[in-house]
């Protein structure tokens, strides 16, 4: 194979990659477009259903206005084909709640994206000065040769020695540009914005490492002990063997330092104070927010190695291994019986097999068993002769209570016996205050439902209670009066 061709085959599988995939279509713009919308440094993960909604209202939006190359269905299934494109991830948050996500290469696309929005040059005096310090420092501390690295060392200490002599002389202060600032700002930012991408395939690599465990525990290809060393050496490479482990160990030891955490944000504030003139609210921003990020990484990556903790723990924990060899028999006398059947049977031969057990006819199951605590008496109540409050008499028992029915049997016979016509509302006047509650109401309707000689008219009249602490009610009731017999409407 020549150099082109190969060259051309690393290319085209680069532009495989979710990354350029994102990119490389005529949806990109409407794609970043609503992802940055939706997804930010301080907002990374977004609940499900909040997503499809977002994302549905963005497009109709975007289709109303005339824009084209806008996808197509609702916002759940846009949101679906995402995670299968991998630019979104649908997990499970610590309380339960699913939530999407952005991917290392959806956030690594609009890293780019926001790159190439920048109006600042990359190439400055700044860059190259960060570039040789940079080489100069890995020399240092990787030339093998102590000659050489005592050499580097003593003219750093010099020149920072002359420097120091120099300010304590009472020197001039040099002033930095704000073109130089500027360039180290933009070059301070730069290496910020690709910590998230960086922290998320350290995620992503954890999560792969978590699926491949559960696999090998499902498969049942490894024993626990090979598969908890295949954890750990894999768990040791991650963090040693790529660069985005590497960056989560360091920033893992710098938030584990106090001191120089404190530190960072010291310096950074000072930053910000030098470059109150010129700074966007967005730059200070994403300067303040430099630690917080670190530690949305940090704990993002160690939630999903938690993750594979606890997934080899309840396997450990809850694999009876027993059980386990008496399943594995049950399975073996299964696969023999199937292999002699098969030797025997005919090529159309079936053999019935229920999916479901059949019903147990249980007539009686108890719920609930003897308990001898249950037939222990309840404690003594204290006396509370204190606390008593006043008894009542008879008199105001009654006075609160029901309706005296047999008062009001006696006055509605009494009534019946009258000559001339007459209604229940005015027997219900008449009658002593003692008898004319608004419970006495409800009794004496009651005794004339069950009367045979009374009966409903179309007209209303109505009936004025009394209460026993003397305040009135009144009520709208149908008029009652004698008939020659009882009537269908009767209440």
């Amino acid at each position: 194979m020549s150099r082109t061709i190969g060259e051309l085959a690393r290319v085209s599988s680069a532009f495989e990659q979710p990354t350029l995939s994102l990119l490389h279509q005529r949806q990109a713009p409407v794609v970043v477009t609503i992802l940055n919308a939706c997804f930010s440094r301080e907002i990374r993960l977004v609940p499900t259903a909040r997503l499809h909604v977002l994302v549905e209202g963005m497009l109709a939006e975007m289709a109303t206005s005339g824009m084209a190359d806008v996808p197509t269905g609702s916002g759940r299934e846009v949101c679906l084909r995402w995670t299968r494109a991998q630019w979104l991830i649908r997990s499970t948050a610590s309380d339960g709640s699913e939530v999407y996500s952005l991917t290392s290469h959806a956030q690594q696309s609009l890293d780019f994206i926001a790159n190439l929005r920048q109006e600042r040059t990359g190439l400055s005096e700044h860059r190259i000065a960060n570039i040789v310090a940079t080489a100069r420092r890995i020399n240092r501390e990787s030339n093998p040769d102590r000659l050489s690295r005592i050499a580097i060392l003593d003219a750093e200490i010099t020149q920072l020695t002359v420097e120091r002599d120099r300010l304590q002389a009472g020197g001039e202060i040099e002033a930095m540009s704000e073109d130089r600032m500027l360039e180290g700002f933009d070059e301070l930012l730069s290496l910020v914005s690709q910590l998230p991408s960086d922290f998320k395939r350290v995620e992503e690599a954890f999560r792969t490492v978590r699926g491949e465990i559960l696999d090998d525990f499902r498969a049942e290809r490894r024993v626990p002990g090979e598969v908890i060393d295949r954890y750990l050496e894999r768990i040791d490479q991650l963090i040693t063997a790529t660069p985005e482990g590497r960056a989560f160990d360091g920033a893992f030891a710098l938030l584990r330092d106090d001191d120089l955490l404190d530190q960072l944000r010291k310096d950074v504030g000072a930053l910000i104070e030098q470059g109150e003139s010129f700074l966007m609210d967005r730059d200070r921003k994403d300067l303040r927010g430099i630690v917080p990020l670190l530690r949305q990484g940090l704990d993002s990556v160690l939630d999903q190695r938690s993750r594979i903790t606890d997934v080899l723990r309840t396997y450990i924990t809850t694999r009876d291994a027993a059980k386990d060899r008496e399943l594995d028999r049950v399975l073996r006398s299964l696969e023999g019986a199937v292999s002699t059947w098969l030797g025997m049977a005919g090529p159309r031969e079936t053999v019935p097999v229920s999916l479901l057990p059949g019903e147990m006819q249980v007539e009686h199951l108890r719920e609930r068993f003897y308990d001898p605590s249950d037939d222990v008496p309840l404690p003594q109540m204290p006396e509370g002769d204190d606390e008593q409050p006043e008894a009542l008499s008879i008199d105001e028992l009654r006075r609160y209570g029901g309706p005296r029915m047999a008062e009001l049997h006696a006055a509605l016979l009494e009534a019946k016996a009258r000559p001339g016509g007459w209604s229940l509302g005015e027997l219900f006047s008449e009658l002593p205050s003692e008898l004319r509650r608004p419970v006495d109401v409800l009794g004496l309707l009651h005794l004339a439902t069950n009367s045979d000689e009374l009966m409903r008219t179309d007209d209303a009249e109505t009936y004025f209670a009394i209460r026993p602490d003397g305040s009135t009610r009144m009520f709208e009731v149908p008029q009652l009066t004698p008939g020659s017999g009882p009537e269908e409407e009767n209440l």
